[in-house]
């Protein structure tokens, strides 16, 4: 059973309406790591790992594609600009592409490009820059529609590392992690006409993490992990309806989203945080159980597979980082692959690809039973945090050097030769 929540099929037919095979937004069409029902991988690659259908430079940042009618939207920095540029997904030809001066230098981190995936919703895409540039753009032309600057806006410091989170559509309102803690503006909604401010809630500094939309007793909750809080929002007017202590103060990051498993809610972080697990009732919230063990994830936002979770424990930077599939209720693990090395994970076809930081693409069976591995190649050469993206039996993956679109279904394509001057 790939999924077993019908909720989150009606939370996308009224959120982001997709079709077969698009990647509108961060962690796909259903915001959760699982790719579209029709999608079809080969069992298995050839010698050298997937073909490559194109591939060609890439600026900074770590912010993933979105992919929605064979166009894919790329968002990266080149010198002092952020770069909004639409693809043809087939081909890497280039659509349209807008420009926007950003200034921003990396601290704790020496990247200084864009990092939240960029969100494509009824012919408009909406983009969250490094240094809190929230715009819109219309799909087919790329011209600006209208933009926010929200940390001059709602007194917003850059952060350890600017700005994360990638925005929420629910109905008519575009809910952003903003991080606006002086102005009670941790949580802003905008509209998605104008960019107007609608409400603004919490006096939280922004995280890393982006929101979810969850259907929990009969109406939509936006799912928001703040700096310090696991929080849920009532998308029409910013009441809170429940909210969790989760985080801590210090040199210390919540990366991942948060995850809901039927009424319940798993959110995970590293630097001595932890994992949470919580039930959400129709009259009452209750925390289950609070522990470092058996998921501490640095970033990467586990997988609910047929009601286990599948995911990252452990840091990309520190280390040591295992695989490790388990059940929440019990926080029993299932299986675990120690020493695996750092990954982002899509779901689809019944398996598990796992883009490693150091470039190597995995691909598993998706099973709570067993690890089971089916193919591995090196793809980039270069450390990878970008999140990748699965359109159509195409690929996207990108470090800071180049964005790459590889062949993964049964069509049989030959690879193409690629152009020297734009290889890594």
């Amino acid at each position: 059973m790939r999924f077993i929540q019908l909720s989150l099929l009606i939370i996308v037919c009224l959120t982001v309406p997709c079709q077969g095979g698009d990647w509108p937004q961060i962690m796909g069409p259903y915001r959760n790591g699982h790719a579209a029902a029709s999608e079809s991988l080969a069992a298995e690659w050839p010698s050298g790992g997937p073909n490559l259908k194109w591939q060609r430079p890439a600026g900074s940042g770590f912010a993933g594609v979105a992919v929605f009618q064979n166009v894919a939207i790329l968002f990266h920095r080149i010198e002092d600009e952020e770069i909004v540029e639409a693809l043809k997904a087939d081909t890497g030809e280039v659509l349209w592409k807008h420009q926007s001066p950003v200034s921003y230098k990396g601290t704790f981190n020496p990247n200084d490009g864009p990092i939240a995936v960029p969100l494509i919703y009824k012919n408009r895409v909406y983009v969250f820059g490094i240094a809190g540039h929230l715009q819109c753009l219309d799909f087919k032309t790329g011209k600006q529609i209208w933009s926010r600057q929200t940390h001059k806006d709602f007194q917003v410091g850059e952060g350890y590392f600017g700005v994360g989170s990638t925005p929420l559509i629910i109905k008519d309102k575009l809910l952003v992690n903003v991080g606006g803690k002086r102005q009670n503006a941790g949580i802003v909604a905008f509209s998605l006409d104008q960019g107007r401010t609608l409400w603004q809630t919490m006096p939280d500094d922004a995280s890393y993490s982006s929101p979810i939309s969850a259907y929990l007793n009969g109406s939509f909750v936006a799912l928001f992990i703040t700096r310090l809080h696991l929080a849920g929002i009532d998308p029409e007017n910013g009441n809170i309806l429940f909210q969790f202590p989760f985080g801590k103060r210090g040199p210390t990051v919540n990366g991942a989203n948060p995850v809901q498993v039927g009424r319940h809610i798993f959110a995970t972080a590293s630097y001595g945080v932890g994992g949470f697990w919580g039930e959400v009732k129709v009259n009452s919230t209750s925390e289950i159980w609070r522990n470092e063990q058996p998921m501490s994830s640095q970033y990467t936002t586990p997988i609910e597979y047929d009601g286990a979770l599948i995911g990252i424990d452990g840091r990309q930077d520190v280390g040591p980082a295992r695989l490790v599939c388990f059940d929440p209720a019990t926080r029993k693990v299932l299986w675990a692959e120690e020493n695996y090395g750092y990954a982002t994970l899509i779901e689809a076809d019944n398996k598990l690809l796992l883009m490693k930081t150091d470039g190597t693409l995995v691909m598993a069976t998706a099973s709570k039973e067993e690890y089971k591995e089916l193919g591995r190649a090196q793809v980039l050469n270069s450390t990878t945090r970008a999140l990748p993206a699965l359109s159509n039996g195409l690929l996207f993956v990108r470090d800071t050097k180049s964005l790459k679109c590889l062949i993964l279904n049964n069509s049989g394509e030959s690879p193409v030769t690629p152009d020297k001057s734009s290889s890594n």
